[in-house]
Parts: structure tokens; C-alpha cells; sequence
């Protein structure tokens, strides 16, 4: 009876992988030149998302590219808007300070102006299956600069970026790795748009 009663219990539930984009750099990054003007990062929106979880989502584009679909055992360890961020700050923060946008904001100033406020919407963080196959992990991100001004905010530039890496196998691992790759492509050329566009 009490080996019957055992076997009757319920199994503890699976709990999901979790994933992130890694450690980062593991060394300080070379000196680049001048150190470039402070700047803002207000938080990273997803406005795609179903809600504000850390579900790592994929799409059918073969059978139905407008439906999201989430793994049941991968998660991102923050949500992806946390994730995207702190990989544009580590990227951005190898020449210049980067600040938030609330008190931060207020108590810097460069030649008595406020710094440029950059504002980051995630618009796709997914992995996007072409075949049952193939897939790739896709990211797009819209920036938006903009200068604080007397009566609101002057826009300064604004650009779409969108980056996407083939996944190496077609499930969450691959999958995340992929997504995580195509972030810092985003990181990385938005860093350099920033430069040559003289902020």
C-alpha cells in the first residue's frame, strides 16, 4: 500500500531552462580614442510582446509568421527589454557614460546642457523558423535621439536596425543563441551610427 500510495503522487514540474546573453566581455575593452559625450538610455519598450514575461517566443513564418508561439521549458532569465538594455549599455559604455533618465538625467550636464536622450523600442526579439529546420533569430529595434529642450524635446535622428543570425539548431538553445547574437549586432551598429553621426 505504501509503494502504491508513492506512485500515485504527482511529479514536481519541469522547471525551464533560463537563458541570457551570456557573460559578456571578459576583459576591459581597448582605449578607442576620446571619450564621447555622456548620454541617456531610457528604458528599452517592447511593444510586440503578449505581456511583459520572460518567454522566449518563435514563429512559424512557413505555416504563420503573425503568431507567436512560446517555448514551455526556455526562459530568458530577465525579461527581454532588461536583456537588450544592458547589452546597449555595455556596448555604449565603452566610450562614453551612459545614464538613466530620471534623477541621473537631472544632474548631468555637459557645457551646462542636459546629455541626448536615446529611447530604444524593441519591436521583434524572437527566433523565426523558415522550414522545421531552419531558423534564425531575429531582432528589431527602433532608436529615437532626442536633446531635451525648453518646451519638450527636439528629435535629432531616429533609425531602424534590424539584425538576424542563423540558429545552429532549430529549438530554444540554438534558438536563444542566435537572438542573443543578433542583439549584439543591433549593440554594436547602433553604437557606431551614434559615432559617425557626430553624438
Amino acid at each position: 500500500m505504501t509503494l502504491a500510495g508513492c506512485a500515485a503522487l504527482p511529479e514536481p514540474p519541469v522547471r525551464p531552462v533560463l537563458y541570457d546573453f551570456g557573460p559578456g566581455q571578459q576583459a576591459a575593452a581597448p582605449a578607442g580614442g576620446p571619450a564621447l559625450a555622456p548620454l541617456a538610455l531610457e528604458t528599452v519598450d517592447y511593444a510586440s510582446l503578449p505581456d511583459n514575461g520572460s518567454a522566449v517566443y518563435y514563429r512559424l513564418a512557413y505555416a504563420d509568421a503573425r503568431q507567436l508561439h512560446p517555448y514551455q521549458g526556455a526562459r530568458w532569465s530577465q525579461p527581454p527589454q532588461q536583456l537588450m538594455r544592458e547589452s546597449l549599455q555595455a556596448r555604449l559604455g565603452q566610450r562614453r557614460a551612459v545614464v538613466g533618465t530620471g534623477g541621473a538625467l537631472a544632474a548631468v550636464r555637459v557645457a551646462g546642457q542636459a546629455p541626448a536622450v536615446l529611447r530604444v523600442e524593441l519591436e521583434e526579439f524572437s527566433q523565426v523558423f523558415t522550414s522545421p529546420e531552419q531558423s534564425a533569430g531575429l531582432v528589431r529595434l527602433r532608436a529615437t535621439l532626442t536633446r531635451p529642450a525648453a518646451y519638450g524635446e527636439d528629435l535629432l535622428a531616429q533609425r531602424l536596425f534590424v539584425a538576424q543570425h542563423s540558429a545552429a539548431s532549430p529549438d530554444a538553445a540554438g534558438g536563444t543563441r542566435a537572438i542573443a547574437q543578433a542583439a549584439e549586432q543591433v549593440a554594436q551598429e547602433l553604437a557606431q551610427w551614434l559615432e559617425t553621426s557626430g553624438f
